[in-house]
């Protein structure tokens, strides 16, 4: 089996795209003179010195002149797809993924069993199935790009989808993979979904989704390309799992409520009728 793109995934896990440029509005131009802002004409200004900054001070504003810091080794040697810059806002949209107990407890037999095929494996801090890639968005485009994804989505229906195949990913530049639950019904009403989707995001000038796209629910993830680890014999055997968990078809049928969308640290979210 060929290892399947990544859908909708950024391999940033950086959170700090939520830098604003209101902060740049709020400086002010020109300087303010005290009083009635008359000074008489033969009176000087008194003269003033200079007092050095206290270093302890000088470390609370770091400059920025280069750019932010993009350690890696803080979000578990994850790569950025595109290179952070200051008021640019990383925008996605997905329908979350309610993780139930008994969705942790099928997860708990999973994990441990693909990690004797690839140690490196961690779970998912939290479940969704992505309608759009990860793009970029300035400040001042949130508002009405989550207002335009709001009216397109005025007559979509809630529906119920299963997703219970498992299936290996890989980001597009192969430096994550990911272990997921490919969606088996519902596919139809999520392909309508990213259509207009797509709308929006042509509306804005931005990337729309994948063609033929695999919707799935990413459960486990490492950095690097362990698609030769997984597939095969793991890959089998995990699906026997959950073949075998009880009431597995009944458990990974899930109602699709609402989308959202997550912009820096902003998240918005549009119910389904």
């Amino acid at each position: 089996m060929s290892v399947a793109p990544l859908v909708g995934y950024s391999s940033s896990g950086s959170e700090d795209e939520g830098e604003a440029e209101a902060e740049a509005a709020s400086a002010t131009t020109g300087w303010i003179r005290p009083g009635n802002g008359r000074r008489r004409r033969s009176q000087s200004p008194l003269p003033c010195e200079k007092l050095p900054v206290p270093e302890s001070v000088l470390n609370m504003f770091p400059s920025t002149a280069e750019g932010p810091e993009d350690d890696c080794t803080k979000h578990g040697g994850r790569i950025r797809t595109f290179p952070h810059e200051r008021g640019n806002w990383a925008t996605h949209i997905y329908i979350p993924y309610e993780a139930r107990e008994e969705f942790l407890d099928l997860l708990d037999v999973l994990l441990p069993h693909a990690q004797t095929y690839e140690p490196r494996l961690v779970r998912m801090e939290e479940f969704h199935l992505s309608l759009s890639q990860s793009v970029v968005l300035r400040h001042h485009w949130i508002l009405p790009f989550v207002q335009a994804l709001k009216d397109h989505m005025t007559s979509f229906q809630k529906f119920f989808f299963t997703a219970n195949q498992v299936k290996i990913y890989t980001n597009q530049e192969k430096t994550r993979t990911f272990i997921g639950f490919e969606v088996t019904s519902g596919h139809a009403q999520f392909l309508e979904l990213v259509s207009e989707v797509d709308r929006v995001m042509e509306e804005f000038g931005l990337a729309t989704f994948y063609q033929d796209p695999s919707f799935h629910v990413s459960l486990a993830w490492c950095v690097g390309d362990a698609h030769l680890q997984l597939e095969g014999q793991c890959l089998q055997e995990l699906q026997e799992i959950v073949d075998e968990f009880e009431d597995s078809e009944l458990l990974l049928r899930v109602l699709a409520e609402q989308i959202r969308c997550k912009s820096g640290n902003k998240f918005f979210s549009v119910p389904l009728k």
